[in-house]
């Protein structure tokens, strides 16, 4: 049987990154050559080897090029471990002395979790250095760059900043706002409903579309859900790989439960990793009985609601930024989906469509308020289409708000 995607392939539009605007201070138009896009491509793959581990640091990957010759590769794979370009100088050795290094972000130049990239980077003797963006990070934000100038090495920034920057939206946007990105990831239907009326939900999609959502799991570094979704399907919420084994390193599992109603014996309570439970209700004794199943209880301000106890979801992502949460997948119920939505805190929104059809009395995909007309409609920009098995994933985000 041929691919699905063989046959369509025509229609489906180029992938699109998600794209965070640079800030007005970036760099001024340089000259690149296909050498130095081949560098940082390298780089950028580097990188991504690190997507799943490096919470709470950037991802980031680096390649030392001398006299045409790659001569040491590195990436940042956790926190507290060397970063990127350390691994690469090592690597590399006497060979980085006046080589030209290419690392996805700007070094850093101040004393955290290890000792500052770029005193490594002069120590080596390194001739240039070339880097996509801007650290945002605060204390770093341009500081890494001028450090090197000021040793003698040429710095060039703005080299394929699109990728750089989707790689670690998450963390730019941590550092910009002080909350992470957004993800909200759906299945349903094609006619967009995600259970019977009877709430039976297993399964809408496929197994490959099962799958490659695990990875968004993997990438986040925590997934919210309602204590609607808890109590009616007792979810694991874990991470886990192809072989359907808990992954080393678990997100942490958020759930919004205003009353406190979650169980003391839930699935998830039970699994590998942490779970914070945000509540707007003073029980003392059931938060008792939760923390001694390891859950941790904090409590977030209530929104008035007609569906009872609504809590504050921007107050929500600002106690998850405190929290140094880069990455959030959204796993959720009709009501609390349509609430992010509404509320315009999606960033990216993940659909995985099934080829079938549930009826008007099966349970749509968002809880949305009704509309006075279409204009107010809840408009998407589609930024990728592709076929995952039988099943159709649709990347999107909110299209700005019409006037």
């Amino acid at each position: 049987m041929r691919d699905p995607s063989d046959k369509v392939s025509r229609l489906i539009p180029p992938r699109i990154e998600h794209r965070i605007e640079p800030r007005s201070e970036a760099a001024p138009a340089m000259h690149f050559t296909a050498a130095d896009h081949a560098h940082m491509a390298a780089a950028l793959a580097l990188a991504e080897r690190g997507r799943n581990t490096t919470h709470p640091n950037p991802r980031v990957g680096c390649v030392l090029v001398r006299e045409g010759v790659v001569v040491g590769e590195g990436f940042h794979a956790r926190a507290g471990g060397p970063h990127a370009e350390v691994v690469a100088l090592e690597a590399a050795g006497a060979a980085a002395r006046g080589a030209t290094v290419y690392v996805t972000l700007e070094p850093c130049g101040h004393q955290g979790r290890t000792p500052p990239c770029t005193e490594a980077l002069i120590e080596a003797g390194v001739a240039e250095v070339v880097a996509p963006i801007v650290d945002p990070n605060p204390k770093v934000a341009g500081r890494g760059f001028a450090a090197l100038e000021r040793a003698g090495i040429k710095v060039r920034h703005g080299l394929m900043v699109a990728p750089a920057t989707a790689l670690n939206a998450g963390f730019i946007k941590r550092m910009r706002h002080g909350r992470p990105f957004v993800r909200l990831k759906v299945g349903m239907s094609l006619d967009g409903r995600v259970a019977l009326a009877s709430g039976e939900s297993r399964w809408i999609t496929g197994p490959e579309a099962r799958r490659d959502a695990q990875a968004l799991r993997a990438r986040s570094d925590a997934i919210v859900t309602g204590i609607g979704t808890v109590l009616a399907d007792d979810p694991a919420l874990t991470a886990r790989d192809a072989e359907d084994r808990p992954l080393e390193r678990q997100p942490l599992r958020v759930v919004l439960d205003g009353a406190l109603r979650l169980p003391a014996d839930a699935r998830l309570l039970t699994e590998p990793g942490r779970t914070l439970v945000f509540t707007a209700a003073r029980d003392a004794h059931h938060a008792s009985e939760l923390s001694e199943a390891h859950a941790e209880i904090r409590a977030l301000p209530a929104m008035p609601s007609e569906s009872g106890v609504r809590l504050d979801l921007e107050a929500l992502l600002d106690a998850l930024g405190e929290r140094e949460i880069n990455e959030v997948l959204i796993e959720a119920g009709p009501t609390l989906a349509g609430a992010f939505v509404a509320a315009r805190l999606v960033d990216e929104l993940v659909l995985y469509m099934a080829p079938s059809l549930l009826g008007d009395s099966a349970r749509a995909a968002f809880v949305l308020p009704a509309l006075a007309s279409l204009d107010r409609k809840v408009a998407l920009e589609i930024t990728e289409l592709r076929a995952v098995g039988r099943d159709w994933r649709v990347t999107a985000r909110l299209a700005p708000e019409a006037p």
